[in-house]
């Protein structure tokens, strides 16, 4: 099945709200990165949450679509990357999201300049 990035990051925000997850930021890479078209960045309450949404998530690409992620970090729950091919998704806790914080090395330069202000 040929899947659109589009219609893969729609159903990944779909999937991610309907899971709970918290604070969700998509960043568009095209023209940026040849590695994927989209990036999304999510918060999980806890470790557990976290690998839920992760597992629920990559479970629902592979049914619907017959996406086959690649995960990394699910066991520990901290933050989890599932990479599609077209997206890639990170789930963190809030902590270890804060700590990173990944969307700032992402955002456009002018959405980085207007939060720091």
């Amino acid at each position: 099945m040929d899947v659109t990035s589009e219609a893969q990051l729609d159903r990944i925000l779909t999937s991610l709200d309907e899971d709970k997850a918290e604070e969700i930021v998509q960043i568009d890479l095209r023209g940026k990165s040849a590695m994927a078209d989209y990036m999304v960045i999510c918060s999980g309450r806890s470790s557990r949450q976290v690998s839920s949404i992760s597992e629920k998530l990559a479970d629902r690409l592979k049914h619907e679509f017959g996406i086959l992620s690649k995960i990394e970090g699910k066991d520990a729950g901290d933050w989890v990357l599932i990479d599609t091919g077209d997206v890639i998704v990170h789930v963190f806790r809030p902590e270890v999201r804060e700590f990173y914080q990944l969307e700032k090395m992402w955002q456009p330069a002018r959405a980085a300049a207007t939060a720091e202000s």
